[in-house]
């Protein structure tokens, strides 16, 4: 599955205890990504800066669903049961 551009919901509901430039403690759930654009792209997409985590992350069915306010609400209903303080990848 390809992301949907615009989306955001990654950036969004998961918190990321690595590193962000402009977040460098990381980002708590359900904060917006200071790195998001007001189109909700990544400012640091194709970047080195880039956290790991981030770049690891590919989209898919069970986490996207199918549409933004899906991804949104997965992604925040999988930190909530999981707790486990950062996005998982594959």
């Amino acid at each position: 599955m390809q992301c949907r551009l615009g989306c955001g919901a990654c950036c969004i509901a998961p918190s990321i205890s690595t590193s962000i430039p402009g977040m460098p403690q990381g980002k708590p759930a359900g904060v917006r990504c200071i790195q998001l654009d007001d189109n909700n792209l990544c400012l640091l997409f194709g970047s080195d800066l880039r956290p790991q985590v981030c770049g690891d992350f590919a989209a898919s069915a069970d986490v996207c669903g199918q549409s933004d306010a899906d991804a949104l609400w997965l992604i925040t209903e999988l930190e909530t049961m999981t707790g486990t303080g950062e996005i998982r990848c594959n």
